[in-house]
């Protein structure tokens, strides 16, 4: 099941609106035989490319998904049908089907004399690859990973508003594979204003990806210019004058957006925190002080420490000469939870 997450955290990105599943098939011998993950939409599913590459090989042996196979027809045939018709012997699943239209598949591999499991390592997958499309499927809005670089003082900025570079060559790499593992990247009009950046996915020699996500700037006051690099031809921009955090992300919803990439300054995180809107934190922060300067966030309204937004280390890493911390909010100042615990 580890192996699985895995080939679905490689497709992350790339399988929206649908889910980025991997899937493991093994032998009667529980030998590896066969992998695979969700093709872009329109492409075979998890299950069937790993069934591909196992072959003969697959009848009497188990099948380890990190959804439950669908067992609908849509642009591709039902998974759970494939899985029948290969001889799979069992089938172990991490996350239930939660879809009313996809659900049915550890049902009808039951009637068919399949072995399911189901539940096997679900949380770990529900916080892995699945978590953006489990956010739409629950909440009808994209997930939220809001990114920020700041030094040790707090600060996204010096005092005369330069920023570039907070951190250093590893960092701003890991902000790149970041970017690919999302459907858009949002920024607001100061962002672009100030900074005019390119917001496109990059490899270390500059060279933009094949794939790009949606380029999003909130500008309500149309204040971005035609010259702005957003409007450039490296990827596809959408501009929004959206009164609110949740009336964007309904929008982006409505355009297939289930994961978003928050890049935005102090006044738009603030607004997505103070919304409940938040769901990740990828915190990159640089061993430097500045005593002043543009800060880590807004007001968020906090008057009383017993307000605070309280948030949980999920990871920590080095990247070259600076820190990266993953966190999930665990409460919040206002709006609908998106994090659990107290």
């Amino acid at each position: 099941m580890a192996r699985a997450r895995e080939l679905g955290e490689r497709v992350l990105g790339t399988t929206s609106p649908n889910p980025p599943v991997g899937a493991v098939v093994l032998d009667a011998d529980g030998a590896v035989v066969g992998e695979g993950a969700t093709s872009p939409v329109g492409g075979p599913h998890a299950e069937v490319h790993a069934l591909a590459q196992a072959g003969e090989r697959a009848r009497g042996g188990t099948a380890v998904v990190t959804l439950e196979p669908c067992a609908h027809t849509g642009r591709t045939g039902p998974c759970a049908e494939a899985l029948i018709a290969a001889g799979i012997a069992r089938v172990v699943i991490a996350v239930p089907e939660p879809t009313a239209l996809a659900t049915g598949g550890a049902r009808r591999l039951r009637a068919a004399g399949v072995d399911v499991e189901l539940g096997a390592e679900q949380q770990a997958a529900e916080d892995g690859a699945l978590a953006g499309w489990l956010t739409g499927v629950r909440e009808h809005r994209p997930q939220v990973v809001w990114k920020v670089a700041t030094t040790l003082d707090g600060r996204i900025a010096a005092a005369d508003s330069t920023s570039r570079w907070i951190t250093g060559p590893a960092a701003r790499a890991e902000v790149h594979r970041l970017r690919a593992t999302c459907d858009a990247v949002l920024v607001g009009s100061g962002t672009v204003l100030a900074d005019d950046p390119q917001l496109t996915v990059r490899d270390a020699e500059g060279r933009d990806a094949a794939r790009q996500p949606l380029r999003v700037v909130l500008d309500r006051r149309g204040r971005v210019p035609a010259t702005a690099r957003v409007h450039d031809d490296a990827a596809a921009t959408y501009l929004s004058r959206a009164a609110d955090p949740a009336a964007l992300l309904a929008e982006l919803f409505g355009r297939g957006v289930r994961r978003l990439l928050l890049e935005g300054g102090p006044t738009l995180a603030a607004a997505f925190l103070a919304a409940g809107l938040v769901d990740e934190v990828v915190l990159h922060q640089a061993p430097l002080l500045l005593g002043d300067g543009a800060p880590l966030v807004g007001s968020l309204g906090i008057a009383t420490i017993t307000d605070a937004l309280h948030l949980a280390i999920t990871d920590v890493a080095r990247l070259g000469g600076d820190v990266q911390i993953r966190l999930r909010p665990t409460r919040h100042t206002g709006g609908p939870t998106t994090g659990g615990g107290s």
